[in-house]
């Protein structure tokens, strides 16, 4: 069964910093890209960050560009994002997500249709 499980969000001040970890099982984590979206109270669910399936190619929301990297850990089945200078906009829910096809990469990747497998999701919460 496939499942996804993020971890490593809670309350930061601003200017600090916190890496998220998504971990999958029931599937091989290699033959898929990997999405991180996030969802702040009253808004839509968001783009942050994309990791191809090799891991060469990555995009981030223009927002986050030279804070956040993504990156991931084949072998230990998990795609991480490091969250740097964060800022009180950067609040919310933060999902990883999967398609449904296996060697496939997503195009636009932005936007949340074309994820089948979704997180729980774990809060960041960036306040003074």
């Amino acid at each position: 069964q496939v499942q996804l499980v993020e971890s490593g969000g809670g309350l930061v001040q601003p200017g600090g910093s916190l890496r998220l970890s998504c971990t999958a099982s029931g599937f091989t984590l290699d033959y898929y890209p990997i999405a991180w979206f996030r969802q702040a109270p009253g808004k839509e669910r968001e783009g942050v960050s994309y990791i191809s399936v090799s891991g060469d190619s990555t995009y981030y929301a223009d927002s986050t560009k030279g804070r956040f990297t993504v990156s991931r850990d084949n072998a230990k089945k998990t795609v991480y994002l490091q969250l740097n200078n964060l800022t009180p906009g950067d609040t919310a829910i933060y999902y990883c997500a999967m398609p449904g096809n296996p060697r496939h990469e997503i195009s636009p990747w932005y936007r949340d249709s074309e994820y089948n497998y979704w997180g729980q999701g774990t809060q960041v919460t960036v306040s003074s």
